[in-house]
C-alpha cells in the first residue's frame, strides 16, 4: 500500500523521452533505476561533502509503470550514516500528464561510500 505523499526531499524532476520507452510503451525500469541512483548520489555527495560511489542497491521495489509523458519526481532521505557509508531511502513518484494524478511508482534503499580522490573509502563528514 502506498501513502498519499512522498517521504523525503524532492531531489530530481524530469520527463522521460521516447528513447527511454520499451516495446510495451512503458519506460524502462533501468532508466528509472538510473534516475534514482543520480538523485540518491546528490544527497550522498552533499552529506559526505565530497566524492561518493554507489556500492549497493539494498532494496528496490517497482510498484507501477512509468508511462510516456509522465513527470518523474525522485525524493530522497538519509536513513543511516556509518563511518564511511550512508544509506539513502528513495521514492520515485510520477505526475500523470493525462489525468494529473500523483502516485508512487518505485522505492528503494541505496548504500553509498564516501571516497577520496584515489577512490579509497574515507570518513563521511556529516554535520
Amino acid at each position: 500500500m502506498t501513502k498519499d505523499t512522498p517521504n523525503g526531499e524532492l531531489t530530481l524532476r524530469l520527463q522521460a523521452r521516447p528513447a527511454d520507452m520499451n516495446v510495451n510503451g512503458d519506460i524502462f525500469g533501468g532508466w528509472v533505476l538510473s534516475q534514482m541512483d543520480i538523485a540518491a548520489g546528490i544527497l550522498a555527495r552533499e552529506t559526505a561533502k565530497g566524492r561518493v560511489t554507489t556500492v549497493a542497491v539494498d532494496a528496490m521495489k517497482f510498484i507501477r509503470p512509468v508511462k510516456m509523458g509522465d513527470i518523474l519526481c525522485v525524493y530522497t532521505r538519509l536513513e543511516r550514516i556509518g563511518t564511511s557509508s550512508m544509506a539513502v531511502g528513495i521514492e520515485a513518484w510520477v505526475l500523470r500528464s493525462v489525468i494529473g494524478e500523483h502516485e508512487k511508482v518505485t522505492e528503494g534503499t541505496f548504500t553509498f561510500v564516501a571516497i577520496d580522490e584515489d577512490g579509497r573509502p574515507r570518513p563521511v563528514r556529516a554535520e
